[in-house]
């Protein structure tokens, strides 16, 4: 079983800069990819950015550019700077790590809000 715990998040200005960190402990087997989702009040859950092992990085549309994921030394980490931030960034975010068919673990959520 996987454990997640998240840290960072917290209120900035349009424009500014965030930092989330996600350190995973338990058993790791099986386990392929490290990522970050978020979900906005009244909105589903969505994908934000992905990341193997290896350092392979997949990230959605809506962050491409202004977000950047990165796996840690050791690689059971997964940080997530967010700049050049929009209030439309603001949400719970939620580290993951799954294995190659689905989701094995979530973090708890942590609030990232931007104020315009």
């Amino acid at each position: 079983q996987v454990q997640l715990v998240e840290s960072g998040g917290g209120l900035v200005q349009v424009g500014g800069s965030l930092r989330l960190s996600c350190s995973a402990s338990g058993n790791m087997f099986g386990i392929m990819f490290m990522g970050w989702y978020r979900q906005a009040p009244g909105k589903k859950r969505e994908f934000v950015a992905t990341s193997t092992s290896a350092g392979v990085t997949h990230y959605a549309d809506s962050v491409k550019g202004r977000f950047t994921i990165s796996r840690g030394n050791p690689s059971e980490t997964v940080n997530l700077q967010m700049d050049t931030l929009k209030p439309e960034d603001t949400a719970v975010y939620y580290c993951d790590a799954a294995t190659a068919s689905e989701t094995a673990a979530w973090g708890q959520g942590n609030q990232g809000t931007v104020s315009s």
